[in-house]
């Protein structure tokens, strides 16, 4: 089963509020978000992003340049639709794609936000795509904001494997052209109760060539 049929499968017999990553509020991300990149004009992505209510945080708070980026169509259509209903989602661009394969435009964004998809990266030519992508796509200068499983994290999700970082394996993994400004851990409870480890971390883009 490949990635995509996977997730698929995933959001189509869930609703959103039963996945082990739901919050009800993105209120991590988005503070982050406005703390590194408060002028509302910012172009900002999230990938991965499945029904997360970051988006919807994002609008309220005034940003209108927002792309939502994720395999499963039936997870872009649950958060379509939730923002249809509250009237505030005409600003958003929505793509249907791989972040791995996606074509993304040049020196784009300013921020780059992935709560809960690089961990599912376990093969390093993959990762190692997915910083191309992030190189390609975010502007010099520019912020990355990357939540992973922590070391003392789920080892699965899903039904899939996982890598956990701490956010010096994590700064590690992103390279020097990444300067770290911050970093920090999210005790999440999941709907059901249990608790999971994350580790984030707030990147500058700073490219050396």
């Amino acid at each position: 089963m490949n990635q995509s049929t996977h997730w698929e499968q995933v959001y189509s017999a869930k609703g959103p509020d039963q996945m082990s990553w739901f919050q009800a509020e993105a209120t991590l991300s988005l503070a982050l978000i406005q703390r590194v990149s408060p002028d509302v004009e910012a172009a900002i992505v999230d990938v991965g992003a499945g029904a997360s209510m970051l988006v919807d945080g994002l609008v309220t708070a005034g940003y209108h340049r927002i792309t939502v980026l994720d395999l499963s169509i039936a997870a872009l259509t649950q958060a379509q639709q939730r923002l249809a209903l509250s009237q505030i989602g005409s600003s958003v661009t929505w793509r249907h794609a791989d972040v791995l394969t996606a074509e993304l435009p040049a020196a784009e964004f300013n921020v780059w936000h992935d709560r809960a998809v690089f961990h599912f990266l376990t093969d390093a030519a993959d990762r190692a795509q997915y910083l191309a992508q992030v190189r390609h796509a975010v502007r010099a200068g520019g912020f990355v904001l990357v939540a992973t499983f922590a070391e003392d994290g789920p080892t699965r999700c899903s039904g899939l494997d996982v890598v956990r970082y701490s956010a010096d394996e994590l700064h590690r993994e992103f390279g020097n052209d990444f300067r770290l400004l911050e970093s920090g851990r999210e005790a999440h409870t999941t709907p059901w109760g249990a608790n999971q480890s994350f580790t984030y971390c707030v990147f500058c883009f700073e490219p050396k060539r």
